[in-house]
């Protein structure tokens, strides 16, 4: 999975007919990446009528795969990459075996060496906002040659911390879209808030 653009776009409770305009605003401002958690109401269905329409260079997956039951209903759906809360090597070796890049979610230090071994293109540490920078720079120590994904916690104020502390890319929600992105806002002012965050996170 190639990230030109390391931030990651986190969808969680949208409208499925108020996805269309926020992607669309959101892969124009700049953002390459954007997840749908499974979660989310008609998940699968949003994922499956979006999918034709993602540009090319730009990637849309489905996010919170707890399971391999969910693993499989993301993958029929369509999902370009795979990204879950927890280590579950069953789910990795799955997505790794369709040809699916897997973003895999770990916290200790066993975890995150568990889903890189069992596959995962990248490591998602989460969840980062209790514990901070810090936690992924001291990762980075014994697992250097792992690309680490900091996920929960991150905001415009703190991204180039996590940066600079060695995080390969990081995956954001409202702080990326704006706090009010679920309740419909409208797509300029939502594409606006993604182009400030990135000028943040990038310059």
């Amino acid at each position: 999975m190639r990230l030109e653009v390391p931030v990651i776009g986190i969808l969680r409770g949208i409208a499925h007919d108020f996805f269309g305009p926020v992607m669309g605003a959101a892969f124009e401002a700049g953002l390459q990446a954007i997840e749908v958690t499974f979660n989310t109401d008609r998940a699968e269905e949003i994922l499956r009528s979006h999918r034709p329409l993602v540009p090319p260079g730009k990637l849309l997956g489905m996010g919170t795969i707890r399971n391999l039951d969910e693993a499989r209903k993301a993958v029929a759906a369509g999902a370009m990459f795979l990204v879950t809360p927890n280590t579950d090597v069953e789910v990795i070796r799955y997505a790794v075996s369709q040809g699916v890049p897997i973003i895999a979610g770990a916290f200790t230090p066993s975890e995150v060496y568990a889903a890189w071994s069992a596959g995962a293109q990248m490591v998602k540490v989460f969840p980062c906002g209790s514990i901070g920078p810090q936690y992924i720079r001291e990762l980075r120590g014994p697992f250097d040659h792992i690309p680490l994904v900091a996920v929960g916690g991150v905001r415009q104020d703190n991204v180039k911390s996590y940066f600079e502390a060695g995080a390969r890319a990081v995956g954001v929600g409202d702080s990326l879209f704006g706090p009010q992105a679920l309740k419909q806002r409208s797509a300029q002012e939502i594409g606006l808030n993604v182009k400030k965050f990135l000028r943040a996170a990038l310059q």
